[in-house]
């Protein structure tokens, strides 16, 4: 059938790419979008070139506990040169529990991954630092880095560093040939660091942030970690700290090493403190740090064996804006230090207590009648869901 003059018949091939990249892009139902590349050979090359994530089915980078069971499959470099040949716009991947996956499999990134802002190598096992030092090379656009028990030291550390000055997020958690010096060669050279985990790095004391802990820094997990009073000092120093897990100190720190996160004016900012675990914590100590973070919100001290009265006091008086309080198991947690807690904390919603044995059932019950504005939960909690690596 012709047209009046001048009209012309089309079909969806003569669109041109533009307009099929505008269709794509506006189609919301995650189905469709799968669904879109089985047309023709074009439109999956749209929905290609349009894909920014990926991730593999074992890949637990969003836990899922199916996939912990599942076998690792064997990802060698001819597998992710070709995904990303089809790929070439991806912004993120993750090769997560790839534990078979070789330094050698990470070749292809030295010619597809200028455009990755962000990769995950959670339990590569087989990743050390020549795998790294591609990454470095290939990725220089790097926000994000997830090395969850990985091999590598301080030397692919500081070469990672040298060459992806833009990283903000930074995993190291079980990197346990990481030391000082990698930390100290992160701090220097990415100035714009948000979020750095080194739990259960045993070679790490904190004083690798010592004179070059960036004021971008608002996170940062140091579970089990062997810190050093001056590493603490260290750690604090940039005064822009959000969140804080130093909870299971690995030793004692002798003094008032602790106090140092509330000194100086430098916990303004923090909302977010885990002391978990930290058994040798003093009542001046925690005392300190309710001085100097009056906006913390939510606080951990459960297992912290030596706060006593002045600690709880202290707490009362000062945390203005605390929220969430956790004392599960604190020995010397009594009647008169959970009245102390009753009478002041007025924002308080929610506390998590168990095990706690020198609290009288009369002092539990005049707590929950005089403030029943406070969810009173027995159960403990260890993870804060609003990390930036889970």
């Amino acid at each position: 059938m012709e047209g009046p003059p001048g009209y012309y018949l089309t079909s969806m091939k003569d669109l041109p790419e533009d307009c099929l990249n505008f269709i794509f892009q506006r189609l919301e139902c995650n189905s469709d979008r799968e669904s879109f590349g089985l047309t023709c050979h074009r439109w999956l090359h749209i929905q290609n070139i349009n894909r920014l994530f990926l991730q593999f089915q074992c890949s637990f980078t969003q836990l899922d506990l199916s996939s912990l069971s599942q076998t690792s499959p064997t990802i060698s470099s001819f597998h992710l040169n070709r995904l990303l040949t089809r790929f070439q716009r991806l912004e993120s991947l993750s090769l997560s529990g790839c534990t078979e996956l070789p330094d050698s499999g990470l070749t292809p990134l030295q010619n597809y991954g200028p455009r990755l802002q962000k990769i995950f190598l959670d339990c590569c096992f087989r990743i050390t630092d020549e795998g790294l030092s591609l990454i470095a090379i290939g990725c220089p656009s790097l926000t994000l880095i997830s090395l969850y028990r990985c091999n590598i030291t301080d030397v692919g550390l500081q070469n990672l560093a040298e060459s992806c000055l833009g990283l903000k997020d930074v995993n190291l958690s079980y990197c346990v040939l990481i030391s000082d010096h990698g930390l100290r060669a992160l701090s220097q050279k990415c100035s714009q660091l948000r979020a750095v985990s080194v739990s259960f790095c045993k070679g790490v004391s904190g004083v690798g942030f010592r004179g070059c802990c960036s004021p971008t820094l608002a996170y940062l997990e140091a579970e089990s970690c062997k810190l050093e009073p001056e590493g603490i000092t260290a750690i604090v120093n940039g005064g822009g700290l959000e969140y804080l897990n130093v909870s299971n100190l690995r030793w004692c720190i002798a003094g008032d090493g602790l106090a140092a996160i509330g000194g100086a004016g430098l916990g303004t900012k923090l909302r977010v403190l885990n002391l978990r675990m930290c058994r040798s914590v003093s009542s001046e100590s925690v005392a300190a740090i309710a001085k100097g973070c009056p906006f913390l919100q939510d606080w951990n001290l459960s297992i912290c064996h030596e706060v006593k009265i002045p600690g709880w006091k202290a707490v009362g008086e000062n945390c203005n804006n605390l929220e969430i309080i956790h004392l599960n198991r604190c020995r010397n947690l009594c009647d008169r230090g959970l009245q102390a807690l009753r009478d002041g904390c007025r924002r308080l919603r929610i506390m998590y207590i168990t095990g706690y044995y020198q609290v009288s059932v009369p002092a539990m019950e005049m707590f929950k009648w005089s403030r029943s504005d406070v969810q009173i939960k027995e159960e403990e909690i260890t993870t804060v869901p609003n990390w930036p690596f889970r």
